[in-house]
């Protein structure tokens, strides 16, 4: 039901090795998305879904004063695995995650300070919804999540415990199905139904699972809204159609403890108008109020739109769904075949 993986030590290995990444004070020519060159380089690591973003913003902040002779070394993959590959050791300067408790795992390990949210972004560069991608011209019909229980339907969404792109769309669908948390038994009864019956494939990462729909598996696709217009664009043949009832994501982002002084610098680019548009271009929410309001004809609003805080916030929702020994969404997973190892 998901790929194995690779030990945490091992992956940590493998993702050195494959992207090349090393701290600021080294003076690698390689800048990993942007292909340019600089005497400083940047680690970026970030969840899988933004990377299409990032390789617009880096050459644009190269272009810049404070980006002038910097290079990147980026590494994308599933939010969960790159915050425990950080805490591992994989080096870093900006870290840029699926959701907050990723990169709290990193204040814990003293890698990343305590405030790194106290801004006037609340700690997000880009927020979204989840939303249905399905095939083109919608075959199925696929407008609300009951149509998802439908004989038949066959939904991909990721393993939860990698991704945090899968804890969003299966908190979108127990908030949705449990009236904002207000009935528990019933959010946790449609998420049995669904990942036992109608969820064949959890993919390690959010993008893996986006490249397993567009590979022809599945009806549905359980995604962000940014995903969907992100293939799309990129010429994928789909269509998506977005709840009543949903779920407001916020990615955060952060540099490190000991990241370069330029790092800081970047960061402001990334939230700055010209760093926003780059995301609204991608789909994705700008947290730039001036650039959301340019772009707002894009994101309608679901109506029925809750957040995380609603269902009770980040930690009453990990220990009570997620924890791997204990959560009832471990639980549902377990019987379905799916590893809870994170």
């Amino acid at each position: 039901m998901t790929r194995s993986r690779l030990p945490l030590a091992l992956l940590t290995v493998a993702l050195m090795a494959l992207t090349a990444c090393g701290g600021a004070s080294d003076s690698s020519s390689d800048s990993g998305s942007s292909g340019s060159k600089g005497s400083k380089a940047l680690s970026l690591v970030a969840y899988s879904t933004p990377q299409v973003v990032y390789d617009q913003i880096i050459p644009e902040f190269q272009k810049t004063g404070s980006g002038e002779g910097i290079g990147f070394k980026s590494s994308f993959g599933g939010s969960g695995e790159q915050s425990r590959a950080v805490e591992a050791g994989l080096p870093a300067d900006i870290v840029a995650f699926s959701l907050a408790p990723d990169v709290d795992r990193l204040v814990e390990a003293g890698l990343v300070n305590e405030d790194w949210a106290q801004n006037a972004h609340d700690g997000f560069v880009s927020t979204s919804v989840v939303t249905f991608a399905v095939r083109k011209g919608n075959p199925k019909n696929i407008r609300t999540w009951d149509d998802l229980l439908k004989p038949g339907v066959s939904v991909v969404t990721p393993n939860p415990f990698t991704s945090g792109g899968a804890k969003w769309n299966l908190l979108a669908a127990y908030g949705a199905k449990s009236d904002g948390g207000k009935d528990p038994d019933a959010g946790l009864a449609f998420l049995r139904e669904l990942l036992t019956k109608h969820v064949k494939v959890q993919d390690k990462s959010a993008r893996e699972a986006l490249q397993t729909f567009t590979s022809g598996s599945g009806d549905v696709l359980l995604a962000y809204e940014n995903e969907a217009v992100t293939a799309k664009k990129k010429g994928e043949e789909l269509d998506y159609v977005t709840p009543a009832g949903t779920i407001k994501i916020e990615n955060p982002i952060a540099v490190t403890q000991k990241a370069a002084p330029q790092a800081k610098a970047f960061l402001d680019f990334v939230l700055s108008p010209q760093g926003q548009e780059k995301f609204a271009d991608w789909g994705y929410r700008p947290v730039n109020q001036e650039v959301f309001d340019a772009n707002r004809s894009k994101f309608p609003e679901p109506a029925e739109l809750f957040t995380i805080r609603d269902l009770g916030g980040w930690k009453k929702v990990n220990e009570e769904m997620f924890d791997p020994e204990k959560g009832s969404i471990a639980k549902i997973e377990e019987d379905a075949g799916v590893s809870t190892a994170s």
